[in-house]
């Protein structure tokens, strides 16, 4: 079966574009510089009365090497759009106050970054806290007359602490696992503080984890979604997991706890329960609360799960059961009778509803698209969307009828001097008779006489759905631009296709998903404008993993790799990531495990060990504050690449993290990308 799916550029408003600021050179084909000067719509917020969005853009300069964000208003109507900061240091988590008349918001201008408020013109700024060094994220209660505020607090004793008398000793005296964390030695944890606001600046709260060493919330990417007010301003909802050291590096057991201010208590309404418990939600009327759910414990990508609690019996109810798609971004609606929230579906997010009574499940909208955020008001939600096509926007969306109008239109100069390119959705039979989405993006000007390299993109994750994202490294518009026909398959072993395809790929690495690979880069080598002698494979983390496997065993259907960020020695892996739950889950158990069927084929499986099997160029890159997967990997990879006298080269960043954020580092990356593709496939 074959969709095609003409996305052409964003259409709004004609006195949309005569406000809209410069952004990038424009041309015909959409450039790495175009792409990363493109400006980037960040959170937004409705206003109580529907009628004004505050939201955020970030302007990259890749002069300067930094992105300097903004806050803009723009009418519900799409007209008005106002920027109210001009040059404010660090400005970002902007939302409304005092029934629409205020705006509060993160600012760094005094120093570390602190709550402030303006009025909605951007006049009338006023310093709210002025904590000792910063906080990072903050939540008013109901009537403003409490604020939680999220801060980091010291964890364990610095080397200083232990010899008072080597204060220059840089050595870091390491006792138990957990001791680094994504990008950061763990020398600090968040805690969540409650402070009464008032006419003065408040330098201080009460600390409601005091004298307990666990996170809250959850890090690395936990902040203010992870608290709740209930409707009084009584309870403070919050998620926490209360382990620490290698306790907390082999479980996912993240609970949600209820906060009494009167009496200082705390309560946990999930104990139990194994996995993953986040999001919480109060109901509007103070009688419920919603909470995101995994099950298992140790399994960071299961299935999430949507329930509800009645906090006056304490029953608990498992609202989704029987929908095998995950639930993203609660809200309740006004007569909380009903819940809305995100789900990604056959590689589609989009917004849904599901009712209390009768647990009946709507979808709302519909499309080549996803929807990243939503904000429910007066029968409207304001959402972003975007796609493989089109960054991030602000739409208007009906909840009844799904009907969306688009209000922001951040980058439409730049997006309407492109020409035009076309997705197609396809669905391919897989090897063990399943039906497989595959994306395919075809290039500018498009002409099926003609035959043009391909590129096959390896999601990582594992476990993230191929679904219409709009990324500034993995840009499947920015490939297409070059010339390339990108090749993206939904293999076994992404959500939004059923809990079963999910979770094939937990403890198989190397299976079924890999032949899912094959066969889309097969399917796709059948179409007479498909190039098969120019075709590359590129991918990071997992699909890094994917990259440096399919080398060894792709039988030369591919004349270039390129690996970011890739496992390449599996048990190397095991034994320096710093998350063992998902080392255990992923690859069935540890190395040494020799009665463990599942961990001994994961570890048999290791690319490092088909090295000997490769003959193909391969460009390796990867950062240096990479803790998940750390840099020797690559290193390694490359390294066994030129001892073996093949063509490689490495990028290393000693400054970067999984991603690659920096500007001027994300232009070398995409440099740098492009010209080892073009050195072989062009």
């Amino acid at each position: 079966m074959k969709i095609k799916k003409h996305i052409t550029a964003l259409a709004t408003a004609a006195a949309l574009s005569a406000t809209l600021p410069a952004v990038a050179q424009q041309s015909q084909h959409m450039t790495p510089e175009t792409m990363l000067s493109l400006a980037r719509v960040g959170a937004s917020a409705l206003s109580p009365d529907g009628k004004t969005v505050v939201y955020s853009v970030g302007f990259p300069s890749i002069k300067d090497n930094k992105i300097r964000t903004e806050l803009f208003t723009i009418s519900s109507d799409g007209s008005a759009r106002r920027q109210i900061t001009q040059g404010v240091a660090g400005v970002h988590g902007a939302r409304w106050i005092q029934q629409g008349r205020r705006i509060s918001y993160i600012s760094s201008e005094s120093g570390a970054p602190q709550v402030w408020t303006m009025a909605p013109d951007g006049t009338d700024r006023r310093q709210v806290t002025n904590i000792e060094g910063g906080l990072s994220d903050y939540l008013f209660s109901p009537d403003e007359k409490q604020l939680a505020y999220i801060k980091e607090i010291s964890f364990g004793k610095s080397t200083k602490e232990i010899y008072p008398d080597l204060p220059k000793a840089t050595g870091r005296i390491i006792t138990d696992l957990m001791y680094k964390h994504w990008d950061e030695w763990v020398e600090t944890i968040p805690h969540i503080f409650i402070a009464p606001v008032g006419g003065e600046a408040i330098t201080g709260g009460k600390d409601i984890l005091e004298g307990e060493p666990y996170e809250a919330p959850t890090k690395p990417f936990g902040g203010a979604e992870e608290l709740s007010w209930s409707p009084d301003g009584k309870t403070l909802a919050y998620s926490s997991r209360k382990k620490t050291g290698m306790e907390y590096s082999l479980s996912t057991n993240t609970d949600i706890y209820l906060y009494d201010l009167a009496s200082g208590q705390t309560r946990n309404i999930t104990e139990g329960m194994g996995g993953y418990d986040t999001h919480p939600r109060f109901s509007p009327d103070g009688k419920r609360i919603s909470w995101i759910s995994m099950e298992r414990d140790g399994y960071e990508a299961d299935l999430k799960r949507l329930f509800v609690q009645d906090l006056k019996t304490g029953q608990k109810t498992f609202l989704t059961d029987g929908f095998e798609y995950d639930v993203d971004e609660l809200q309740w609606a006004a007569n909380s009778q009903s819940l809305f929230f995100l789900s990604t579906k056959h590689a589609e997010a989009q917004l849904w509803e599901i009712a209390l009574k009768g647990r009946k499940i709507r979808q709302i909208t519909t499309g080549m698209h996803d929807y990243t955020s939503l904000d429910v008001q007066g029968g409207k939600i304001l959402a972003g969307r975007q796609s493989y096509i089109e960054p991030t926007d602000l739409y208007l969306v009906d909840v009844k009828t799904g009907a969306a109008k688009q209000l922001t239109a951040e980058n439409k100069s730049t997006l309407d001097g492109l020409a035009p390119i076309s997705v197609e959705k396809r669905w391919v039979k897989t090897t063990d008779g399943g039906n497989m989405l595959v994306w395919v993006v075809l290039p500018p000007n498009f002409d099926k006489t003609k035959k043009y390299p391909a590129l096959l993109f390896c999601q990582g994750g594992p476990q993230s759905p191929v679904s219409q994202f709009f990324s500034y490294r993995w840009n499947m518009r920015l490939m297409a631009e070059q010339g390339y026909i990108v090749i993206a398959p939904n293999r076994h072993g992404v959500p939004s296709f059923g809990k079963a395809w999910n979770e094939q790929i937990s403890g198989d690495y190397s299976g079924q998903n890999i032949q899912d690979y094959l066969t889309a880069v097969d399917e796709l080598k059948k179409e007479p404008w498909v190039d098969s002698e120019r075709l590359g494979c590129v991918g990071a983390s997992y699909g890094g993993y994917s990259v440096f496997y399919l080398a060894g065993v792709h039988q030369k259907r591919f004349k270039a790799f390129i690996a970011h960020a890739g496992i390449f020695n599996l048990e190397m892996q095991y034994m320096t990531t710093e998350e063992m739950w998902f080392a255990n889950w992923d690859m069935g158990g540890a190395p040494w495990e020799k009665d463990n069927a599942v961990a001994q084929r994961t570890f048999a499986n290791s690319p490092h060990k088909l090295v000997g099997n490769w003959d193909t160029p391969i460009l390796v890159i990867h950062g240096e504050r990479d803790y998940r997967i750390l840099a020797g990997q690559g290193m390694a990879a490359f390294n066994a690449a030129k001892l073996r006298g093949i063509p490689a080269e490495l990028l290393i960043y000693p400054d970067e993290n999984h991603w690659i954020l920096r500007p001027q580092n994300a232009l070398l990356w995409q440099r740098t990308f492009f010209g080892w593709l073009d050195k072989y496939l062009k």
